[in-house]
Parts: structure tokens; C-alpha cells; sequence
């Protein structure tokens, strides 16, 4: 069974990172990653077309994380309060003991190991205290940035299409002694 209990949010912390929850302040930042046609390119969402977009985007994942039915982390700077990028878990399957990991970085942020070092924070999250068993990732299949980030966790693809989108390929990564200790 998950503990899925994300009250009070969970608020991580890396060397350079820190990990919270969004908030309404923070709508600027959603607006630019939401409709960033680079970011976009491989995400299949409705794109944010106004401030009130990315408002109504942040209350529905507060109203989502307030039903335990996902967490969506602002991933900031620990120097700077500023969002940067947000990394999520969604999609819980508890009779499977499963999720999705999902992500966007701004794009003058790449390049960093900003994702990779929230990523290792966040899997290491669902492994050790939500306790999932698999993570799962559904990429587009030229998101070659995305692709290197979960080879380097281990990510393994799953060979299985889906067959609603044969452009999106999913990446898993079962729990294991090994995994983040």
C-alpha cells in the first residue's frame, strides 16, 4: 500500500535546490513554462495563453495534492525563491504500487544538473517514503534530453507503446536495495 498522506506538503531540500509546493505567486514562472513553444515541443497540454491560464493551473495541482492524488514540486533555487522548473508524481496506482514522474525546466536553466539533482530527490521520495515499488515516465520518443536524464537513474524502456500516441515511448524504474539509499 503507498503512504500517500501530502499533508503538510513536502518540502525537499538539495544542496542547491529547494523543493515546495506552488504557489498563486508563481504564476508568472507557470505561464512561461506552460507556453514556452520549446518546452511545449514534446508535451501534449493545453498550452497556458494567460496569467488566469497559469492561475487556474496552479489551484487545480493545490486541489489535486489536497486529495493525495499527486504532488507537484516548484523547484527553486535555495538562494533565490524563484521558480526554475516543477517536478511532479501523479498517476498513483496503489493495487500496482506505481506513479509517474514527470518535469519541465525553463529553458535558460537547462544544461545545469538542476533536473537531475531534483529528479534524485524526488525518486528517492517515491521510493523510501511513498513507497512505490515502479516510477513511471511517458516521453516523447525524439525528447532526447529527457531520455539521457532517466538513463542516468536507470530508467529502463518499457518497450510498450501507447496506443493512443505511438509518438510517446515509457521509461520505468523498479524499487530496488539498491535505489537510493
Amino acid at each position: 500500500m503507498l503512504i500517500r498522506t501530502f499533508t503538510p506538503f513536502p518540502i525537499l531540500k538539495t544542496e542547491r535546490l529547494t523543493l515546495r509546493q506552488l504557489v498563486v505567486n508563481d504564476e508568472q514562472e507557470i505561464f512561461t513554462l506552460r507556453s514556452d513553444s520549446e518546452i511545449n515541443k514534446y508535451l501534449d497540454r493545453q498550452v497556458s495563453n494567460t496569467i488566469d491560464d497559469a492561475r487556474n493551473f496552479i489551484n487545480k495541482v493545490n486541489e489535486n495534492i489536497n486529495k493525495n492524488d499527486s504532488l507537484y514540486w516548484a523547484i527553486t533555487l535555495s538562494d533565490r525563491n524563484i521558480l526554475v522548473g516543477t517536478i511532479c508524481l501523479f498517476g498513483f496506482s496503489d493495487e500496482n504500487g506505481k506513479c509517474e514522474i514527470g518535469y519541465e525546466l525553463l529553458t535558460n536553466f537547462q544544461g545545469q544538473g538542476i533536473m537531475k539533482e531534483a529528479a534524485e530527490k524526488v525518486i528517492n521520495y517515491a521510493f523510501n517514503t511513498i513507497k512505490v515499488q515502479k516510477l513511471e515516465a511517458s516521453l516523447h520518443r525524439d525528447n532526447q534530453s529527457s531520455i539521457k536524464l532517466l538513463d542516468k537513474f536507470s530508467f529502463r524502456n518499457s518497450n510498450e507503446l501507447d496506443k493512443a500516441n505511438p509518438e510517446l515511448i515509457c521509461y520505468q524504474l523498479t524499487n530496488s536495495i539498491d535505489n537510493f539509499k
